[in-house]
């Protein structure tokens, strides 16, 4: 008899299934599941199981958020790759309404479409697989700013937008991340100026992970600031005494609600609507941001 090496995975790794009893048990095909607030899936690739916590839409890609038993939170690409309840999945975003305000077109004078960030627009493709390299942003707003504004260059790059959730995560993002020269992470971050916790950081993230990443920053202590005033009828954002927070600092000058976090969120909303292209955005945020992009698209990680 011929000496066959083991393989323990099998000449075809969708053929066997390392999770059922026997080795020759066949692997289910995958089916198409909509994902549900709740539902516990395991990320194959990882390892990684959790809660589904949201599902958003990054540069073009659905993420799920998956919470794991200690509280710890993850994001992966929806598709194949997932299990439930012991059976591969392809998991798909839930149904729900397509968003509201969808994006206006715009052209040049030549008659070409012009996307919200002022690039040319690449004709309609299939989707693109992620890149392994990502971009980062402290909270949800900054990331729905971003992807307001850049969102069909980041599709048509194939570029994923990360939540921080406060730059304090970053070394610990990056320590899980472990970016390098191919496969690179951005970071945008709040505040970036001379002698700040955040310039500290980020100077300590580039002397540990060197040209793998690439941490800038606007000089504004929140996102909301980058959005020009005059686009909410004001001449200058109202200055927020220090120690308050300003969110709620901000909404409160404005004469806006401000109680709840719900009122956060309805404030956030309503700035946002008024931002139709980075023409209503600050300077100091657009170069940064083109920046990061560059970054992680460089020709010579593909």
């Amino acid at each position: 008899m011929p000496f066959t090496p083991l393989d323990p995975y099998g000449a075809d790794v969708l053929r066997e299934d390392p999770h059922r009893d026997g080795p020759n048990a066949r692997r289910p095909r995958s089916r198409d599941v909509r994902v549900e607030i709740g539902m516990v899936l395991e990320d194959v690739s990882s390892g990684w199981v959790g809660a589904v916590t949201r599902v958003e839409k990054s540069g073009g890609i659905h993420l799920v958020e998956l919470e794991d038993r200690r509280g710890v939170r993850r994001s992966f690409p929806l598709g194949g790759g997932f299990w439930l309840d012991g059976r591969p999945i392809i998991a798909l975003p839930p149904v729900g309404p397509p968003p509201a305000g969808a994006r206006p077109t715009r052209t040049t004078p030549g008659g070409r479409a012009l996307t919200n960030s002022g690039s040319i627009a690449a004709p309609r493709g299939p989707a693109r697989v992620a890149r392994a390299s990502r971009i980062w942003v402290e909270g949800r707003h900054d990331a729905e700013l971003v992807e307001h504004v850049w969102g069909d260059d980041l599709a048509e790059a194939g570029i994923v937008v990360e939540l921080l959730d406060g730059v304090d995560r970053l070394e610990e993002v990056l320590e899980e991340f472990r970016p390098t020269g191919a496969v690179r992470a951005g970071v945008l971050v709040d505040h970036m100026v001379d002698g700040s916790k955040e310039s500290r950081i980020a100077e300590a993230a580039a002397r540990r992970w060197g040209g793998g990443v690439l941490v800038v920053g606007h000089p504004y202590v929140d996102i909301w600031q980058a959005v020009k005033p005059e686009r909410l009828g004001l001449a200058s954002w109202p200055d927020v005494p220090r120690g308050t927070d300003i969110k709620h600092g901000t909404l409160d000058a404005l004469g806006w609600p401000h109680a709840t976090q719900a009122d956060i969120a309805r404030g956030w909303k309503r700035i946002l609507s008024r931002v139709r292209t980075y023409k209503d955005l600050e300077p100091a945020l657009l170069g940064r941001v083109e920046e990061l992009i560059d970054f992680v698209t460089a020709p010579d990680l593909e």
